[in-house]
């Protein structure tokens, strides 16, 4: 159950990913990772996270760049990730200046990320009428983290 109504095709999956396969395409606030590492490192056994919104095609990360890069650096070598629908008119990438969905993939698959929190992704909820956030098709993941050397 999702607090939106959305295109009913637009989440293709939700499983675990091997990390490696995944494309950010935006830096990150590098102190917002380390809070975020330190948090997760904080619980014994287990940890609930959002999952990494990522375009079902080209493993593009959309939503969820702090959660990759926090992941990564913890050893983590599977990760919780929703697939969607990345071409859907359902989604935009920003509310001013969006940007061109293809170059957002190019740069994904380049070693050249943009700055921090130049897209502003939302999809579009058919109830509200409105353009929300996209984390809010994200799902929760349990994720164990008393394998996390500390």
């Amino acid at each position: 159950m999702y607090s939106i109504d959305f295109e009913n095709d637009l989440i293709k999956d939700v499983k675990m990913i091997d990390i490696d396969l995944l494309n950010p395409h935006e830096k990150i606030i590098e102190e917002k990772k380390i809070s975020l590492v330190k948090f997760i490192k904080s619980y014994e056994s287990y940890y609930i996270i959002s999952s990494i919104v990522c375009c079902h095609e080209t493993l593009l990360v959309i939503d969820g760049h702090h959660r990759y890069f926090a992941l990564k650096e913890l050893g983590f070598k599977k990760v919780p990730v929703t697939l969607i629908d990345y071409k859907s008119d359902s989604i935009r990438t920003g509310k001013m200046n969006p940007l061109d969905k293809k170059f957002i993939v190019d740069v994904g698959k380049s070693s050249t990320l943009l700055e921090p929190k130049s897209t502003e992704h939302a999809v579009y909820c058919n109830k509200s009428k409105n353009w929300e956030p996209i984390i809010l098709l994200s799902s929760m993941f349990k994720i164990e983290t008393k394998e996390i050397v500390k």
